[in-house]
């Protein structure tokens, strides 16, 4: 009896507790995976986990999934409390949603996988809750929701347009990257990741 309880307390100690991986760093730092996909993370204090997609391809790797943009399927000019949530087919476009994107930047420091100067220290504006330093709306007016500031140099979550060139469309409110292709040419696809420092 003796020998088996021994047995038993060496299983125990021997085997410690799973640590849940807080963000796709650590889905792939403990070895759950090594291409990319969809995993679950539990960030911070989250007692369930969340789906998004872990990116192991782009210079890096690593990366954590927090806004998809691909095939239009998805509207993005959405009030404030959908972009705290998180909307959207995680196999198709998303957006990972303020509170978990929070999350995962208050338990570590990120870097994000494009460079927003123009838009560092901005809050999050949508068509219901205003928070740019513009006179009017950022988001009403290019019919999005971002860290505006007055307006943009880039509309990740505006009108998508099938890559095609924004004419005909209200100005300025496509999928633009104002300087890399231009204030007219709406992108095909746009993808926002962060991992930790």
């Amino acid at each position: 009896r003796k020998a088996l309880l021994k047995k038993i307390q060496h299983k125990t100690t021997a085997n410690p507790m799973t640590v849940n991986p807080v963000d796709c760093h650590d889905v792939f730092n403990q070895n759950r995976a090594n291409q990319s996909g969809v995993y679950t993370i539990y960030p911070s204090d989250q007692r369930f986990g969340i789906p998004v997609y872990c990116d192991a391809d782009t210079a890096g790797k690593k990366w954590t999934v927090i806004l998809k943009r691909s095939d239009g399927s998805e509207n993005f000019f959405r009030p404030w409390d959908h972009y705290a949530a998180g909307f959207g087919d995680i196999n198709a476009e998303y957006w990972l949603g303020l509170d978990f994107i929070h999350k995962l930047t208050t338990h570590k420091q990120q870097e994000l996988n494009n460079s927003f100067s123009f838009n560092n220290g901005m809050k999050f504006s949508t068509f219901d809750k205003d928070q740019d330093v513009w006179n009017n709306n950022c988001a009403r007016a290019y019919m999005g929701g971002f860290w505006y500031r007055y307006c943009h140099q880039t509309n990740p979550t505006g009108v998508y347009l099938w890559g095609n060139a924004a004419y005909g469309a209200p100005s300025l409110t496509g999928v633009i990257w104002r300087t890399w292709k231009g204030n007219v040419y709406s992108l095909k696809s746009i993808t926002f990741k962060i991992r930790p420092v």
